[in-house]
């Protein structure tokens, strides 16, 4: 199911990036978690996905982070991966795909 959705390279926000690295996780779990992201092209913040995240947040009743990773998503046309399938369901146009779902992964 995942060869479907991942490039050669992995796409991630730099909310998630920021999200991932700010725990104080033991120091192998930090050094291979570090080690991906820097095998990941991480998206910048950029004009676009600003805009794009206040008219989710306008719209959607979201936490800033989570609004800033779907609209990353969305501006640069890509399936949001993730378990928290709940918190961005309602967010129009967004594909979602849960790795760790029996129905494939497709939110409904």
């Amino acid at each position: 199911m995942m060869d479907i959705v991942i490039d050669d390279i992995p796409n991630i926000s730099i909310i998630t990036k920021l999200e991932v690295l700010r725990f104080n996780a033991p120091a192998a779990s930090y050094t291979i978690l570090k080690e991906f992201i820097g095998e990941c092209a991480v998206l910048e913040l950029s004009d676009v996905v600003v805009d794009k995240t206040i008219a989710i947040c306008k719209s959607n009743r979201i936490k800033l982070p989570d609004a800033i990773i779907a609209a990353t998503a969305l501006v640069n046309n890509l399936s949001l991966i993730t378990r928290n399938i709940s918190d961005f369901k309602n967010i129009e146009d967004l594909e979602l795909l849960n790795p760790w779902a029996e129905d494939n992964g497709r939110a409904l």
